[in-house]
């Protein structure tokens, strides 16, 4: 029993990524990075600038080779096979390339050659349209943000199976990051698997349903992104019937103290403080028994919150 849940844990898996380590030159740009997409989800892929997201992604197209590790993209190895890899993708990446003296359709039309003619052209017109995107346009003529709509267009209109997607909203204003994030949705409903990176939380949090967070080429943490914001990770606004010393309150292990009302007075101490609180209340709940609290209120953090407590750590 125990083997066929492997097995079905395996069949479930659409992109897995076991000990992937990549250095340029001295740089270690993964080190040892584990993942594992399960079929059907929206994942996202969560870091700031040059924290590896985008090599992890070229690494599961075989656009780079890792230097070690073990990937499988669809059940498919991306280094023995990429070519079946990428038909069922589609793969938008951070930076585009384009024939600047083409029009967006003329650009989109050769993407679809590229593709066998697999692209849905009714469909492309349809998410232009959707994305505003003028396809009558010279490329040369276009905003960093509709360049990044031909990108949109060109990574869904063979309605592959799989999405990897690099900064999908990198460029675009709200109401157009916003109508990319409905694609995105629909595409997953309509049964496709997403895997897109972000360092914007916003987004992530209203579509991904599991998140990983990269940090300097290591993976620090996978979880449901509700879970990853539910976590013992709090804010605590505390307000005190008159002035205290919080002295043993910043020693607690877990315990940041975020701010502290009134400062630089003749008072002992501040009425009204804001602590960040990871791990164990009881501690902190310990001394506050003792301190003359007038009113406590805890909040749980935002993704964005609980990612930038990863960080500091």
């Amino acid at each position: 029993m125990q083997e066929t849940r492997k097995l079905n844990a395996v069949a479930e898996c659409v992109l897995e990524a076991q000990g992937l380590h990549k250095s340029y030159g001295r740089v270690q740009a993964l080190r040892g990075v584990d993942l594992q997409v399960r079929r059907g989800e929206i994942f996202g892929f969560l870091g700031p600038n040059g924290a590896g997201k985008t090599t992890t992604i070229r690494c599961l197209l075989d656009m780079i080779r890792p230097d070690s590790g073990m990937l499988r993209v669809l059940g498919l190895d991306p280094q023995a096979q990429p070519v079946a890899v990428q038909a069922r993708t589609g793969y938008l990446p951070g930076e585009m390339q384009f024939y600047d003296n083409w029009n967006a359709e003329r650009q989109l039309r050769f993407f679809g050659d590229m593709r066998n003619g697999r692209g849905d052209w009714a469909y492309a017109r349809q998410l232009a349209a959707r994305l505003q995107l003028d396809l009558r346009t010279p490329i040369k003529n276009l905003s960093k943000g509709n360049k990044q709509k031909i990108g949109v267009v060109q990574a869904l209109m063979h309605r592959p199976e799989l999405l990897l997607l690099d900064e999908p909203t990198a460029g675009l204003d709200p109401l157009m990051q916003q109508e990319v994030l409905a694609l995105l949705r629909e595409a997953n409903a309509a049964g496709a698997t997403v895997f897109f990176s972000s360092h914007i939380m916003s987004e992530v949090e209203s579509v991904a349903g599991r998140v990983a967070i990269i940090r300097v080429g290591e993976i620090v943490e996978v979880a449901e992104t509700g879970e990853l914001t539910h976590r013992a990770l709090r804010t605590l606004t505390v307000r005190f019937k008159r002035a205290v010393d919080v002295t043993a309150l910043q020693g607690l292990p877990g315990v940041q103290l975020l701010s502290a009302v009134p400062q630089g007075s003749a008072e002992p101490g501040p009425t009204h403080i804001v602590l960040r609180v990871m791990g164990d209340m009881q501690p902190l709940m310990t001394v506050l028994g003792g301190l003359p609290v007038l009113d406590l209120e805890s909040t749980r953090p935002t993704l964005e919150e609980a990612f930038l407590a990863y960080y500091e750590r």
